[in-house]
């Protein structure tokens, strides 16, 4: 018989049972299609050596004047500055207090109680404290004078902290391994006050790292999500920290979603931290809380979103939308804020939803999403500066971070579903649909995050599934292509190349990644082996209708770019007589490039794999374990023979 090519349908579906989707693809990790064929994706490697504190849900890159690169980072504890691959702390500070603070120790405990009158301090807030001296025992002055985190908050007058080592050696409480974990106990001799009058400075309430949700009455806000699901709800204020971020020529504009608004220049150095937008001179009705600010590149304003009025200073309104007078490079539109009829400050309120989730900004207009609209917002010019015009009242969006725009076009998903906006909103058909939102951690569902990997044409959303509290997979659509596929990996926040080379990714591990570089996991050290895999649906032998004997495959598998030696993958056939019974019989064969050791691994000599399996249909399967493989499939080809009806 002569041998007949395998030739399969790009993407992954899900939709369909496995014997219906005869000739596609259906399960997948860590691999991705290039030209219609399956390989494996990039490897990658630590971005930083050291790591910071929080999880990172922000990522913002930019070029100063004189050429320096930035990248802010932002995570649910604090605010970073990334210069040279070093982590620069510019939380804000919130409040100070000067020559008024005295501490209290106990024999036995290296628990420190301060008191400090109406503190505003919340736990695990960051605080740090100078001036301070010995309370006669191990708490030395250089113990005490550091910066802490807040344990517990006994009183609004008292907060404790656990001591620890003093080091001079660091600046901050981030090490290259996060947290200093090193207690001091203190002794019977620790019985003073620590200097009466010692100096604190408060850094910006922190935000939650995990959504927490309620059911039932009164859990959530009226009218917030669909009947029956679990709501978002607040404790003190607190929520998921998601900060929004962009820049006014070299300088920084940043947000806390539902909280305060803070500027960075870069005149100042990445020593200096960030300081409430409100406290800079000249600011007229600046805005102090928002749930998301942009600079709109092509008219020069400052926007922020569901942020408090002219009129409310303080008082968030989740709808509204305000705007700085337009930047013509005095810096005054920074600050100014009023509506005037000499500026093009002003405001805008969304009539649809319960709140302004995100906004987006493309080429033409920002898209403004709510939790149940879709709305363009576009510059006009004077008196009326921005136009508001509704595009859809009918979708969904899960988070302020899973929207992405690719040129004029974007991408977003839904509660359960996926949308494209192309000048008019879509539904997008996905073949996973089903396999993604049946495995989802819905009450983290704002942790959702877009990304772009536009050398692959690739829109990737990390989500948490339904045993996670923390994104743990992937699903990808390849717009050129128009298919999709999924796998593992726990990224909180993705960025793609642009003033970097490749792109950057944070890792639930408090460490940035650079990923599409080389082929293996370089968390670890040494680098370890990415597992990736591909399998297909059950095919027919002939009709299905009676048995055949598979004798021969004809590999077809490259692994060029590979460094490995002897670049291995595991080709496996697996036989089967009817679509729902098991697999029967399996042949797995070991594909080896077969040229030898050399610099530069090529191609793979292709070589026939000898098989004696038997059943009515088949599946194929390639997989790799080793380090230094990188492995693409073309074409096989199988020798199959009729081998009768029982």
């Amino acid at each position: 018989m002569p041998l007949t090519k395998l030739q399969f349908k790009p993407g992954v579906n899900r939709e369909t049972t496995s014997y219906t989707n005869e000739g596609g693809w259906f399960d997948i990790d860590k691999t991705r299609f290039r030209f219609g064929f399956p390989e494996k994706i990039g490897g990658w490697t630590k971005y930083a050596v050291n790591a910071f504190l929080g999880t990172a849900r922000s990522l913002h890159p930019w070029v100063a004047l004189d050429g320096t690169q930035y990248l802010g980072v932002g995570t649910h504890l604090k605010y970073y500055i990334n210069e040279g691959g070093g982590y620069n702390d510019v939380t804000p500070i919130r409040a100070t207090t000067t020559n008024g603070i005295v501490f209290a120790a106990t024999d036995g405990s290296s628990t420190i109680t301060a008191t400090d009158n109406d503190h505003g301090a919340s736990i695990n807030d960051f605080v740090t404290l100078a001036g301070a001296a010995s309370l006669g025992g191990v708490i030395t002055a250089g113990v005490l004078n550091q910066e802490y985190q807040v344990v517990t908050v006994p009183s609004d007058d008292t907060f404790t902290f656990v001591a620890r080592v003093a080091d001079t050696s660091i600046g901050s409480i981030t090490t290259t391994s996060g947290l200093n974990p090193t207690p001091v106990v203190a002794n019977s001799s620790d019985s003073g006050n620590g200097g009466s009058g010692a100096d604190a400075a408060y850094q910006a309430t922190v935000g939650l790292n995990t959504a927490l949700t309620g059911n039932g009455w009164n859990a959530g806000p009226y009218g917030r999500g669909t009947w029956n699901s679990s709501s978002n709800i607040s404790v003190d204020g607190a929520s998921l920290r998601i900060w929004s971020h962009d820049n006014i020529g070299q300088n920084l504009i940043f947000n806390a979603r539902d909280a305060g608004i803070y500027y960075w220049s870069k005149a100042g150095g990445t020593t200096a931290r960030a300081v409430a937008l409100s406290s800079l001179s000249g600011a007229n009705l600046t805005p102090t809380i928002a749930k998301k600010v942009l600079v709109s590149d092509r008219d020069r304003h400052i926007i922020a979103f569901g942020c408090d009025g002219e009129s409310s200073i303080g008082t968030q309104d989740p709808l509204l939308i305000r705007f700085s007078s337009q930047d013509l490079g005095s810096g005054e539109s920074l600050v100014e804020w009023k509506t005037e009829p000499t500026n093009t400050a002003g405001d805008l309120r969304i009539g649809s939803g319960s709140e302004i989730v995100t906004a987006i900004e493309t080429r033409q207009q920002v898209l403004v999403f709510t939790d149940t609209s879709l709305h363009a917002m576009q510059f006009i010019g004077p008196p009326l500066t921005f136009g508001l015009t509704t595009l859809s009242e009918n979708i969904t969006i899960s988070g302020p971070l899973a929207a992405i725009a690719v040129e004029d076009m974007v991408f977003w998903m839904g509660q359960q579903e996926f949308y494209v906006y192309g000048g008019g909103v879509q539904r997008l058909p996905c073949t996973v649909r089903d396999y993604v939102f049946s495995d989802f951690n819905s009450s983290q569902i704002k942790k959702v995050t877009a990304a772009t990997n536009t050398s692959f044409s690739e829109i990737w959303w990390f989500y948490p599934s339904s045993n996670s509290n923390e994104n743990d997979k992937y699903v990808v659509y390849n717009y050129q292509q128009k298919i999709w596929y999924y796998g593992n990996l726990a990224r909180t926040v993705w960025l793609d190349r642009g003033i970097e080379s490749n792109p950057v990714a944070a890792g639930t591990d408090h460490f940035l990644y650079t990923h599409e570089f080389g082929s293996d996991d370089g968390s670890t050290d040494p680098t370890s082996a990415i597992a990736s895999f591909i399998e297909s649906s059950q095919i027919d032998i002939g009709d299905g209708d009676q048995f055949n004997f598979i004798n021969k495959l004809i590999p077809d598998l490259t692994f060029r770019d590979s460094t490995a030696d002897f670049p291995k993958a595991t080709f496996t056939i697996k036989t089967r007589n009817f679509p729902g019974g098991t697999y029967l019989q399996t042949g797995v064969k070991d594909i080896t490039q077969s040229a030898g050791a050399t610099s530069t691994v090529v191609e793979q000599f292709t070589e026939q794999v000898n098989l004696r399996l038997r059943g009515r249909s088949f599946a194929v399967r390639v997989d790799s374990s080793d380090t230094g493989v990188t492995w693409r499939l073309g074409s096989p080809r199988i020798d199959v023979k009729p081998d009768g009806r029982r």
